[in-house]
């Protein structure tokens, strides 16, 4: 459990760690070519991924507002001059590891390799 976590934060093909899930920024691989794990499922399978990202960044929202609540105060500018561009750079910033999440939460519960030996 906790190798696949590490694979997940290194953003590696859950099933090997061998391989990156992603090619370039924003592209990732069908599937890993060093154990044949598919990424590319049916259409709809990465809603999970999208909620992941969300999820996150509402977490990531709330807690920052929840520590500057406690610290600062509550104002509009605050509000506006920090949380309005951390709502819009959080979930691109976010959006490798919310599908590595995802890949590894599938993992977890499915196999994603068409070999068991992986």
């Amino acid at each position: 459990m906790i190798d696949r976590l590490i694979r997940c934060i290194r953003l590696r093909c859950p099933a090997c760690g061998r391989v990156p899930v992603f090619v370039a920024p924003f592209k990732r691989r069908r599937s890993c070519p060093s154990c044949g794990a598919q990424f590319d499922r049916e259409e709809g399978y990465f809603v999970g991924a999208i909620m992941i990202n969300v999820v996150g960044t509402e977490v990531a929202l709330l807690a920052a507002y929840l520590i500057c609540l406690s610290t600062v105060g509550f104002g509009e500018r605050l509000i506006l001059t920090f949380f309005l561009p951390m709502g819009l750079i959080f979930p691109v910033a976010f959006y490798h590891h919310s599908w590595s999440v995802w890949l590894s939460l599938n993992h977890l519960i499915d196999s994603l390799s068409n070999d068991e030996s992986c």
